[in-house]
């Protein structure tokens, strides 16, 4: 899916929601069980009750891979059955070199065919350029996360700037606003706001809205540009507010209001 049609997405649905498919065998519904495949039944429901209010699905792929052959099927069939009209990631967090990061990139592009990928810039400009020679593909390349963790490298000082800092400029140089996305975590204002200035035509996929703390309004207002420029990403607040048998239901109703929050600012 190239820029042109994520944008036309985003403004006929006016929602910027990424909904996770985070999908933990130890907590969908254990009714699901009954099915020969218990991942896709669960992702298949979540699809059918929200797919009328996101533009974007997530797929953690750390969820699947853990279950060997039957989570990649699994994750086949997930992908397959996502509308094509919705922008679909695989959260991979690649970052390797040379023929590898080829052959990452063919697994995500090719062998399953997603819109974009996620990718760990920390080798350098050789272990995401593979990941851009794909016309319509993005990578989605780690920029500023929200985990305590982002202090002990992300946060520290690199000569006149932190390392997020130079990080963003450097790898923005090396693709261009239809095939480089950001993942900015959620949680601080003043950063989205500083990066937006940064970086004020790509888009931002946003996770740590929802359980980790972040909220819609702060995103949308220190975040969005004019074609939106944001992928908010939930995954527990929608695919897990029930375990019951009307999981699906209630999954709907809370997409529809994230996408109530996010049409006040399309």
């Amino acid at each position: 899916m190239n820029r042109e049609q994520l944008v036309a997405e985003i403004k006929k649905k006016k929602s910027v929601l990424c909904v996770g498919l985070d999908t933990d065998l130890e907590k969908i519904p254990k009714h699901l069980f009954s099915s020969d495949d218990p991942m896709f039944e669960f992702n298949k429901a979540i699809i059918d009750a929200t797919k009328d209010y996101t533009v974007a699905y997530k797929i953690n792929t750390a969820f699947y891979e853990a279950q060997g052959v039957k989570g990649w099927v699994s994750l086949g069939k997930t992908l397959d059955y996502i509308p094509k009209d919705i922008f679909t990631i695989a959260d991979a967090k690649r970052g390797d070199i040379g023929n590898t990061a080829e052959q990452y990139a063919n697994t995500f592009f090719k062998t399953y065919p997603f819109d974009s990928v996620t990718v760990a810039p920390y080798m350098g400009k050789d272990s995401v350029q593979p990941f851009l020679q794909y016309a319509g593909n993005w990578a989605i390349v780690l920029g500023l996360t929200s985990n305590a963790g982002s202090a002990d490298f992300q946060l520290q000082q690199c000569g006149e700037e932190l390392l997020y800092e130079k990080v963003l400029k450097t790898v923005a140089s090396w693709g261009n606003t239809g095939n480089l996305m950001f993942v900015i975590g959620a949680t601080r204002k003043e950063q989205l706001q500083h990066i937006r200035q940064m970086l004020p035509d790509h888009f931002f996929l946003v996770p740590g809205v929802g359980a980790q703390g972040g909220d819609v309004d702060t995103v949308c207002q220190n975040a969005m540009n004019s074609d939106g420029g944001i992928l908010i990403n939930v995954s527990r607040g929608v695919i897990y507010v029930s375990s019951g048998t009307d999981f699906a239901e209630r999954a709907g109703v809370a997409a529809a209001e994230y996408q109530k929050q996010m049409a006040a600012y399309l």
